[in-house]
């Protein structure tokens, strides 16, 4: 050791101890002795003269510090005449132990543990890595810090977890989980070589009750899934006793948790699954006793078998199975199966929904008053369930599911609904539905007020956007902070299809009416100027309405910045904006069958699209449709087409109309001549009545428009507006604590109640909720959970939570520990304090025992 060593050692072992003894066992260190000069610091030498020293230090100047050197060995303690000093203060060392303690600033009485696993300290082949050990080990150490504790952290160090606070046995043994993927295990052969295997397994044995003869990480990692799966089902697994601790379920759901950890935990639940023969024992399980595990992947698969087979056979409430499968949401695989459970709740809704539905109605009044109040919720459902199917691509799972649903939505809701429609529409003098705007009146009713006040309106047209995905989107808007959002419906033109669509929607005069051009088009001309595309319907505008009103195309709107935005919106005081993405999956044979999926997309664009005009200073925004369609995922059955035996001049033929001049057909179809459509000229339509084809060469079935029918024509008109001030709030959650606040045993059950459903401005509240002790301590396990329920029925919007208490609870006995619920702070990785509740530890020593 160089001189400046030796005093920074000396330095820091005074500032502990009155009295350092000092050998110099190779009897080289004198000089740096004699040359030492320590402030408040006597210097005496042991040669033949201990009971002088021991006068001197203990008796004549019993506070002063002196060192105490010796040259050569350190007696044997029966030849030690100062023996008793020695073992009251401490001893300075110069071997290379004593060099490591010094470079770590730790005192002598740290020597046996650095001794014992002097491997740690060595260079041998790798000098830089053991350089970057002992420097990890000094940044982790404290002066508080014991024996035991400087152990702790070297293992902490040798299985790679550095940083302070994760010096923990719970960190290391999820480094070294982390392992067991791979083909070696570089950092337990650490632990090994630096001699810190045993202490490794003291502490996971201490902790978490493990002991073997032969511990291994691998049959650690074997045990804790075995066991906590059985604790989880308070039933033993193949009669075998549960060896682990509660310690372990915490430890367990901890890392099973931790996103760090992820892949390594999902690898070792499969290879523990297979070897626990998980899949046998699952068949032999109830669904109530998994509903609340997620420890393998398979009790997912059970769960959502077990549900699929409930709905199927209408075994389960559907209230019981939404509640269920909200419960799936909290667990680990549930971002895998998502699309299978939203496939199941919405599939039991469904059903419930059709078994309680009357589709009566006297008149065509009636009809959508029916459809636009509850008759929709069908039609969505199905969408909902179709798009879930899909997005899952689990077929084989849910076919018979889907053929009941399938069948279920054409026979008992599409057929009869339409069915009975088409009487009300085969009695119309014209096409129109009292006290039901007209699609020919849309610019009238709902932007021209906006015009008369001078305000701006901007005016999105979705294609194919039809009324039921208008009011979800009205639910997806009002969940968007500080915007409002009011669904109202009209009734399409008809046929049901762009071009007559898009033109109805126009502003219309008694000089200009519309009427269907003369030609095998099937476009459509207000006046003299045509209505097609973007360019015709912008010149119509301008002409109308002058040159501050256009119209342009939504994917140019979503591509522009900001400033480009802004500058388009200074220009205009009505812009009509035409999105197309349903109708142009739809209509094409090779995407029909991606309907869904686009109506769902559609709702991401439309939120964009009303942000970016937000952004761009637009306050008032209406969304509507140029119609609707129907579809029905299933291949169609040959009775669902009709023969084309339209007769007449033939203009146009689709799949649900036909468009000509003097039209003769079958009592199948019904005749709709120009004027009665509300249209000038003399090209009319004939339409097949129902749900019902015709055939087209060249074109899908299944996603068809042009008709008559209420999903056809029925259109929704949405008004948005933007708030100034936030008008979201979340759920309020109080805990159910029955009449006690005092734990008795190694678990705490309580409940959470959400005091208000879910609406579309007061949002979900997830919370961390977990037992802490007054300082801060986490005494359990921990649940994240998301309070979303939407029921009005205060018993359904309770959760039971069951926390399972660590070792550490012990060390709380008869005092005030805290349920604590935080909720996370958005954007950071941080909490901040909901709510929190006192409760009382007061455990008995006998709690623990099992009999």
């Amino acid at each position: 050791m160089t001189a400046n060593n030796i005093e920074s050692a000396l330095s820091r072992l005074f500032a502990k101890h009155r009295i350092v003894f000092w050998y110099d066992s190779k009897q080289e260190l004198r000089s740096e002795f004699e040359a030492l000069d320590l402030a408040d610091v006597e210097k005496l030498e042991i040669a033949n003269n201990e009971f002088g020293i021991k006068q001197r230090i203990l008796r004549e100047s019993p506070k002063q510090q002196f060192l105490l050197y010796k040259e050569g060995r350190q007696p044997k303690p029966l030849e030690n005449w100062l023996l008793d000093v020695e073992l009251a203060f401490t001893t300075f060392r110069t071997d290379q132990v004593a060099i490591w303690l010094s470079e770590l600033e730790l005192p002598n009485e740290f020597a046996e543990v650095v001794e014992n696993h002097s491997a740690f300290f060595e260079p041998g082949r790798a000098p830089a890595q053991t350089a970057k050990r002992k420097e990890a080990l000094r940044k982790l150490l404290t002066t508080e810090d014991s024996l035991p504790l400087v152990r702790m952290k070297m293992l902490s160090v040798c299985a790679g977890a550095t940083k302070k606070g994760e010096d923990r046995i719970d960190n290391v043994l999820e480094l070294l989980l982390s392992e067991l993927q791979k083909s070696t295990s570089p950092l337990y052969s650490i632990i090994e070589s630096c001699s810190l295997d045993e202490f490794l397994w003291q502490q996971v044995g201490r902790h978490y009750g493990y002991h073997t003869e032969s511990p291994s990480i691998k049959d650690f990692s074997i045990e804790l899934f075995k066991s906590c799966y059985s604790m989880g089902l308070d039933t033993p697994v193949n009669n075998d006793p549960i060896k682990l601790n509660s310690n372990a379920l915490v430890f367990f759901k901890r890392w099973k948790d931790s996103r760090t950890h992820e892949t390594s935990f999902e690898a070792l639940s499969e290879d523990c699954a297979e070897i626990l023969n998980i899949e046998a024992d699952l068949v032999h399980r109830e669904l109530k006793e998994l509903i609340e595990l997620d420890y393998f992947e398979l009790i997912d698969k059970r769960v959502i078998y077990e549900l699929v087979t409930a709905v199927e056979q209408r075994t389960i409430p559907q209230g019981e199975i939404a509640l269920w499968c909200r419960q799936r949401r909290q667990g680990h695989w549930y971002s895998k199966y998502q699309h299978l459970y939203s496939a199941v709740d919405v599939a039991s809704q469904f059903l419930a929904l059709l078994d309680a539905v009357q589709l009566s109605m006297a008149n065509s009044t009636e009809a959508v008053q029916g459809y636009t109040s509850h008759w929709y919720k069908l039609d969505q459902l199905y969408r909902q369930y179709i798009y879930a199917l899909k997005v899952s691509a689990q077929n084989t799972l849910l076919s018979s599911l889907t053929e009941q649903i399938e069948n279920q939505y054409t026979n008992r809701y599409l057929l009869p609904l339409n069915n009975a429609w088409q009487q009300h529409v085969d009695a119309m003098p014209n096409w129109q539905v009292p006290d039901v705007t007209s699609q020919a009146q849309f610019y009238r009713k709902w932007v021209k007020p906006y015009q008369d006040k001078d305000k701006k309106i901007y005016v999105i047209i979705s294609d194919a956007f039809r009324y039921e995905a208008g009011h979800e989107m009205v639910s997806r808007i009002r969940q968007e902070d500080r915007y409002q959002a009011k669904l109202e419906h009209a009734l399409s033109s008809l046929p049901s299809y762009t071009q007559l669509g898009m033109a109805s929607l126009l502003p219309q005069t008694s000089e200009t009416p519309l009427q269907i051009a003369e030609n095998k088009t099937g476009t459509v001309a207000m006046g003299a100027q045509s209505t097609q595309g973007r360019e015709g319907r912008d010149k119509v505008l301008k002409r109308l309405l002058g040159e501050r009103a256009g119209a342009v195309l939504a994917k140019d709107l979503l591509e522009q910045n900001i400033t480009e935005n802004r500058e388009l919106l200074k220009g205009h005081d009505l812009l009509y904006i035409y999105h197309n993405r349903i109708d142009h999956t739809g209509d094409k044979m090779q995407s029909e069958g991606e309907a869904f999926e686009a109506t769902e997309k559609t709702f991401d664009d439309l939120i964009k699209l009303i942000k970016k005009l937000a952004n761009a200073n637009a306050n008032n925004i209406l969304i509507t449709a140029d119609h609707g369609f129907i579809y029905q995922n299933k291949p169609l059955e040959e009775s669902d087409f009709l023969p084309n035996d339209v007769k007449g001049e033939v203009l146009y033929n689709d799949r649900r109309f036909v468009l000509g001049k003097d039209l003769k057909s079958s009592d199948a179809l019904k005749y709709f001549s120009a004027d009665k459509l509300n249209l000038a000229g003399d090209v009319g339509a004939v339409i097949p009545k129902g749900i019902q084809r015709l055939r087209l060469s060249g074109s899908g079935s299944r996603f068809v428009h042009g008709g008559a029918t209420l999903q056809e024509t029925v259109i929704p008109v949405i008004s948005i507006n933007k708030k100034r001030q936030s008008d979201i709030t979340a759920v309020e959650v109080d805990v159910l604590r029955g009449g006690t606040n005092v734990i008795t045993s190694g678990q705490l059950s309580v409940t959470l109640y959400q005091t208000e459903a879910v609406t579309d401005k007061v949002q979900p509240r997830t919370l961390r909720v977990g037992l802490y002790t007054r300082d801060g301590k986490l005494i359990s396990d921990s649940h994240k959970i998301s309070l979303d329920l939407a029921s009005e029925n205060p018993r359904e919007r309770e959760m039971k939570l069951r926390f399972v208490l660590t070792q550490e609870a012990d060390g709380a006995n008869n005092q005030e520990v805290m349920l604590t619920l935080e909720e996370p702070i958005v954007g950071t990785n941080q909490h901040k304090d909901y709510k929190q509740l006192p409760y009382t530890i007061r455990r008995s020593f006998t709690s623990d025992f099992d009999f």
